[in-house]
């Protein structure tokens, strides 16, 4: 007995001193974990982090399977402390309930790697607003990792010690004036009080906590963007109406989807900085506006991690093959 005791802190102790020298994927290896590295990732020792897709619910067909799995590799590398999903999360026309077959068939199936059971917080696109919103909703009742408690929300992390990150989920698909005129077509969306969210939204952004250093709000509908709707009018009234406030309350960055492309705004002048991630399934053409820092017309996700005064994002293409980091972006306090 004390020989098989002994052994066992033994084991503790090797596997303790293990994790300490390597990154977490090797650890996960090592325990018998049967996924893939994702060598180009740079991974920040003591950092905070967390992924980001969006535009994905399309059962598991175009890219969704690749990018899932990967998806699954890169929480591994970075020992990830939730996912985003910035919204669209089932195509065409959401879900009718909590019992759809498409949560099987569009996210339980498909996100299946065992890293991916985790937290994932969740917006809402105008896809799902074509559905039943409220069975999103209700769903975090019935999954342990679907997080959406209301159409917006927040949420605050504790990065280290002293230091805090506040999260807010919007809803943007009510501030969409184009959505209004059918109606029809996406269900409840005329009840929703914008006056109401914004006033919620600026509180939000008000917080006294001191310790509050980092401000990442998500939405699905992009402030700017070189892609399809560059030139929309939907685009260009987002912005107008929240490109100032995000500067005012100092947001570091806007995360948002809608376009299928990966991008990375910052007009000159401005504080926030937007990153678009909407390429977890179908891909669509992109380009560049004026404050483009990086765009592609590539199937993937983003990362994020925290440490210290600065955040470093990389973007990441996935294929049948499986990934590589195309673009990588620091914003520093």
């Amino acid at each position: 007995m004390m020989k098989k005791l002994l052994l066992a802190i033994i084991i503790s102790l090797n596997l303790f001193f293990v994790y300490g020298q390597v990154i977490p994927f090797e650890f996960e290896k090592q325990t018998g974990y049967k996924g893939n590295n994702i060598p180009d990732l740079t991974y920040l020792e003591d950092s905070y982090s967390f992924l980001v897709l969006g535009d994905f619910g399309r059962v598991g067909d175009y890219y969704q399977q690749d990018v899932a799995r990967e998806l699954g590799h890169a929480t591994i590398v970075f020992d990830a402390e939730f996912i985003v999903s910035v919204g669209d999360n089932f195509y065409p026309n959401g879900v009718a309930s909590v019992a759809d077959y498409h949560w099987i068939s569009s996210f339980e199936s498909v996100y299946k790697d065992p890293s991916l059971y985790r937290d994932w917080y969740v917006a809402l696109g105008n896809h799902d607003y074509r559905g039943n919103v409220q069975a999103q909703i209700d769903y975090s009742n019935v999954s342990r990792r679907w997080n959406m408690p209301a159409r917006y929300y927040s949420k605050t992390f504790e990065i280290n010690g002293n230091e805090k990150m506040l999260l807010i989920v919007m809803d943007t698909n009510p501030y969409i004036e184009s959505y209004h005129n059918s109606p029809e077509k996406y269900n409840g969306l005329a009840e929703q009080d914008t006056a109401k969210q914004t006033k919620w939204l600026v509180e939000q952004l008000k917080t006294d906590d001191p310790q509050v250093k980092w401000k990442i709000v998500v939405g699905h509908h992009p402030l700017y963007s070189g892609g399809k709707r560059k030139d929309s009018d939907d685009t260009k009234l987002f912005e107008k109406r929240f490109a100032d406030l995000f500067d005012e309350y100092r947001v570091d960055a806007y995360i948002c989807g809608h376009e299928h492309d990966l991008q990375i705004i910052k007009p000159k002048g401005r504080f926030t900085t937007q990153f678009l991630s909407g390429a977890a399934s179908e891909v669509r053409e992109t380009g560049r506006r004026e404050g483009t820092i990086f765009s592609a017309a590539e199937p993937g996700f983003m990362t994020f991690s925290i440490l210290g005064s600065k955040m470093l994002v990389q973007t990441v293409r996935a294929d049948k093959i499986g990934a590589t980091v195309l673009y990588k972006y620091e914003v520093t306090k």
